[in-house]
């Protein structure tokens, strides 16, 4: 069961722990933990914005394969973090 399930103030952290689950911090926005969130969530959030700006460029000009898979992976990386952010942030407003 997730804090979120339980009841408490938990905040989705932008990254998984060692075994590949959700990490959660419990408690205020305020300390050191909330603060490497925002800054890891600002970079990812600033990462799929050139994304999208390189795939823009490169679907109006010819590409090979490789470079079309690679720009896929990246976008679906991309999207994940997006998702999780506002995963994350919606669970915060509803507080």
């Amino acid at each position: 069961m997730t804090p979120y399930e339980k009841g408490e103030a938990a905040r989705l952290l932008p990254w998984n722990g060692p075994e590949g689950k959700p990490c959660y911090l419990i408690g205020d926005d305020t300390g050191p933990v909330s603060r490497v969130a925002d800054a890891t969530e600002a970079v990812q959030l600033a990462m799929g914005a050139e994304l999208l700006t390189y795939t823009r460029g490169m679907l109006t000009n010819s590409t090979h394969e490789p470079e079309l898979r690679y720009l896929t992976e990246r976008l679906a990386e991309s999207l994940g973090d997006a998702l999780r952010i506002a995963e994350s942030r919606g669970a915060r407003l509803r507080g």
